[in-house]
């Protein structure tokens, strides 16, 4: 049976929240002792260092060096592909038993060493402790999961019926052959991992580019498992996107990508790999994501998870709520308790205690912010927030203020394209239908939630609402933090290309494509 690792949801049930914290302060001891370390790319088999390197600061204090990785290149790239390809049959063919049990191990593996990965991934991509382990607690469920799927459904190999008893027939799902993993920064572990062992499960054989902003994290998995397979049957490439994952995106040896990012690039994506023949292209494209809050709400409730769910990570995850539609008899009191609760949220190093936000990722995320402010500033009203952080206890980190804004026009850029920023936008609304017609006027359709303590509301709003993961009166967080197994993660309209969800019973099969048998006496 599968369960949830769950660790800080275990630590609180379990009333060991201070044993937590311990674990993760010597964690992060360890952690500062291999900073500024040169790291590998891993292709065929083989550990490649390269004089041609970059560095990967902390977004929390650029001051401080967390790994060094190479550049990668074309021909890098084009070797990796290669040493993939060879590596297929041998792969493929591998018995699946034996590939869920190298998974399985795997995952124990990182059940072992969770507190590190965690603080490894506070250092360097800026996530609370909570909040990276979260992370790397939903990297062991996709491998545990996606082995229980393969189990279950026995290799997805199934006998069908024929009315002629001299024909046996069955159907078996096969690999495709190489995939391109392409991850982004605020999912390192998760997301990296999850899409490349829905590849690797099934029998294809991988080629993962990481987020150049936060490629430590996923080298930990791909370090841990890659002498296990087949040599070549997984490959780490770092570098560029426009060197190494369009050098992916353009080859006619990759058989499949599967990427999470921005709507731009994984469209264009899509197009240019499309372009010439029909070949599986599994993207996960970002969020616009809305919550409504009622006159029959919960006020805290709906406080909680509203602020959570747009200020969590500081707004750098596709599932952020950055829209809020408030019902105009509760609006003044809503917005007040959320103001009043987003001025007490503690910024600061993510890797300390009690610290809800730390740092946005990087120059370019501080200087959107600043312009996304300045618009904000032009066109509506900033409640709180709206300021670039430089506290005496750190001068070189891209430390944002979360932001509320409202009195935008409904039609404007902010309220309609996805920021990946802690800011949030208020709207107020007469009636009902009003909301759930302006929650689903956009483009994207990945989450959205609502507070009412209206059961019918409820239940209109799920029959209606355009998203494909959604919540009601989740006041731990109103648009964020799905669980493998219990929430599959997927998109509706540009939010995703297939409408199937990672951590569900539907994830697997896009990586494999099906064949009937027939043998006859």
């Amino acid at each position: 049976m599968f369960k949830n690792e769950f660790t800080w949801g275990n630590a609180v049930a379990n009333n060991s929240t201070e044993k937590f914290h311990e674990q993760f302060e010597e964690a992060a001891e360890q952690v500062k002792n291999n900073l500024n370390t040169e790291y590998p790319l891993i292709i065929n088999g083989k550990e490649i260092f390269s004089k041609i390197l970059f560095e990967v600061k902390s977004p929390a204090d650029t001051t401080i060096i967390v790994a060094k990785f190479p550049k990668g290149t074309v021909n890098d790239t084009n070797d990796a592909i290669k040493a993939a390809k060879n590596a297929f049959f041998d792969w493929s063919n591998t018995p699946y038993q034996t590939r869920v049990k190298i998974f399985k191990e795997c995952a124990d593996l990182f059940s072992k060493q969770k507190f590190y990965l965690s603080a490894v991934m506070s250092f360097e991509n800026g996530k609370t402790r909570i909040e990276a382990m979260g992370d790397v607690d939903e990297a062991i469920d996709f491998m545990r999961f996606y082995a229980y799927q393969l189990e279950i459904n026995h290799g997805f190999l199934k006998e069908t019926k024929h009315p002629n008893p001299k024909e046996k027939t069955q159907t078996i799902l096969k690999p495709y052959g190489v995939w391109g993993i392409i991850s982004p920064f605020n999912f390192p572990s998760a997301i990296a991992i999850g899409m490349t062992t829905g590849a690797l499960i099934t029998g294809n054989t991988a080629i993962l580019k990481p987020a150049s902003d936060a490629p430590l994290s996923s080298f930990e998995f791909v370090n841990a498992i890659y002498k296990k397979l087949p040599a070549g049957a997984i490959n780490f490439v770092t570098g560029p996107g426009n060197i190494v994952g369009k050098t992916l995106i353009e080859s006619q040896d990759v058989d499949g990508i599967a990427f999470t990012g921005s709507r731009a690039v994984g469209m264009s994506g899509y197009k240019t790999f499309t372009q010439t023949e029909t070949k599986p292209f599994i993207s996960e494209m970002g969020g616009k994501n809305p919550t409504i809050v009622t006159k029959h709400a919960n006020l805290d409730k709906a406080t909680d998870g509203v602020m959570r769910a747009a200020f969590g990570y500081g707004g750098q995850k596709c599932s952020a709520c950055s829209r809020v539609y408030v019902q105009k008899e509760i609006a003044d009191k809503f917005i007040a308790k959320l103001i009043e609760k987003t001025k007490s949220l503690k910024i600061g190093f993510p890797w300390k205690k009690d610290v809800f936000m730390g740092p946005v990722i990087n120059e370019t995320a501080k200087k959107k912010f600043e312009a996304a402010v300045e618009l904000a500033r032009k066109d509506g009203e900033i409640l709180v927030g709206g300021t670039i952080l430089k506290e005496p206890w750190n001068q070189n980190g891209y430390y944002v203020s979360p932001t509320i804004v409202t009195k935008l026009p409904r039609d404007h850029k902010l309220m309609r394209e996805e920021l990946f920023l802690p800011i949030l936008c208020i709207d107020q609304y007469d009636d009902f239908n009003e909301a759930v017609n302006l929650a689903n006027q956009s483009e994207y359709g990945l989450t959205a939630g609502i507070f009412s303590e209206d059961k019918n509301q409820i239940d209109d709003f799920f029959n209606k609402i355009q998203a494909g993961t959604v919540y009601a009166n989740r006041a731990a967080s109103a648009t964020t933090a799905a669980l493998v197994g219990s929430q599959p993660f997927v998109g509706w309209k540009h939010s995703g290309t297939t409408g199937k969800g990672a951590g569900g019973e539907n994830y697997l099969q896009q990586f494999m494509r099906a064949q009937t048998q027939t043998r006859c006496d």
